[in-house]
């Protein structure tokens, strides 16, 4: 009896190896939740690539089919093209099918792509920028003040570009950082960045003196027939697609769109990647400000007005999710080339401008209801 006392005196019942087994292992997946494995960034990252970063519980691959979802919305977007032009060819022969209108519609989409580009990364990564436009006029106001013009050109454009950036990097602190909505920081953003460029040019327009000449140049110097600046946006959706497809930032941005909380938890920088892309959009809009003043020899406060609406229609039927963490560059270009051409078709018939705003909201709105006809019959 005395050694049944002594037994259970030595051993108490808070310090059996049962007890304590239990109490590590709760401790340990306590410490799991904030340290995540070390290959599990990796992990999160490759299968928001694989899904192509489509929003779920968990990262299931996608059945055949379904991956294949993507290619057969860039088929119908080629097909609408084709019956676009089709349509062109039939209204106005002798307009459309020719070297200068083709041209014409390349160097519009050239504007509006590179910042669609930008655009295209912002929603793919559960964001969205409405200051675009914006941004896009106080970089060209900016860089063809005076001050800045009588340093040349490269300081020129330099300056659009930097600009374009501190702004974007703006909205992704006050994103980021500042846990404002995007909508509302991008807003902001954009009535901001007017009113500062109106007050710049005192709502002048500024032209580009002749000494710097080399920034028409990009527009009216040609190769293989086309101007510079379609050159330029062609290097920047290059640019853009390796980035997005074939990079740790493309996985990265994927993976923040579909899951951010997951994202967080594999040890992905959330707020820093948000700040690079709204950074990345803003940069895209110097860009765009570069190939408005080559083509207009001008730097105004009404550049780029409701171009961030004309982007994001593009991104939209293109096949990227509002709610981000799906989509494609090459889907939002073609989008993009879309809208281009029934812009250009509206103008050569002679259509009221009113009607080709009407036309836009129309597309805008079946390409919505699509994508969640589409996500509906997914799940």
């Amino acid at each position: 009896m005395s050694e049944a006392k002594g037994h259970g005196g030595a051993r108490p019942a808070d310090t059996t190896p049962a007890d304590t087994t239990a109490a590590d292992t709760a401790a340990a997946d306590a410490t799991a939740v904030d340290r995540p494995p070390a290959d599990e960034q990796a992990r999160v990252e490759a299968a928001a690539a694989k899904t192509g970063g489509r929003r779920a519980k968990g990262p299931v691959p996608l059945p055949g089919g379904l991956a294949r979802v993507g290619e057969s919305r860039h088929i119908g977007l080629v097909a609408a093209l084709v019956l676009l032009a089709l349509i062109g060819l039939v209204t106005k022969p002798d307009n459309f099918a020719t070297s200068d209108n083709l041209v014409s519609i390349l160097s519009l989409a050239a504007t509006i792509g590179v910042i669609t580009v930008g655009m295209t990364f912002v929603i793919i990564g559960g964001g969205i920028d409405l200051s675009v436009g914006a941004v896009m006029a106080l970089a060209s106001v900016w860089a063809t003040t005076l001050a800045t013009q009588s340093y040349g050109p490269g300081v020129m454009a330099l300056c659009a570009i930097l600009v374009g950036t501190g702004a974007g990097l703006v909205n992704g602190l006050l994103i980021s950082y500042g846990r404002m909505v995007p909508f509302i920081a991008t807003l902001a953003m954009l009535v901001a960045a007017r009113g500062l460029a109106q007050r710049m040019s005192d709502r002048r327009t500024q032209l580009v003196r002749p000494e710097n000449d080399a920034i028409e140049a990009l527009s009216t110097t040609r190769v293989l027939g086309l101007p510079l600046v379609v050159f330029i946006f062609a290097a920047v959706a290059a640019a853009g697609w390796v980035l997005l497809n074939r990079t740790t930032f493309g996985r990265r941005t994927f993976a923040v769109g579909g899951n951010p909380e997951a994202a967080r938890l594999a040890g992905i920088d959330v707020k820093r990647h948000t700040l690079l892309l709204y950074a990345l959009s803003g940069l895209c809009c110097g860009i765009a400000a570069i190939i408005i003043m080559a083509r207009t020899t001008t730097g105004s406060s009404t550049h780029g007005d409701l171009y961030e609406l004309d982007a994001i229609a593009a991104v939209i039927i293109g096949g990227t999710l509002l709610t981000g963490g799906r989509g494609t560059l090459v889907g939002s270009i073609l989008g993009l080339f879309v809208f281009t051409v029934i812009t250009n078709l509206f103008i050569l018939n002679g259509l009221d401008t009113s009607d080709q705003l009407i036309a836009k909201g129309a597309i805008i709105v079946a390409a919505v209801l699509l994508q969640r006809r589409g996500l509906e019959a997914r799940t």
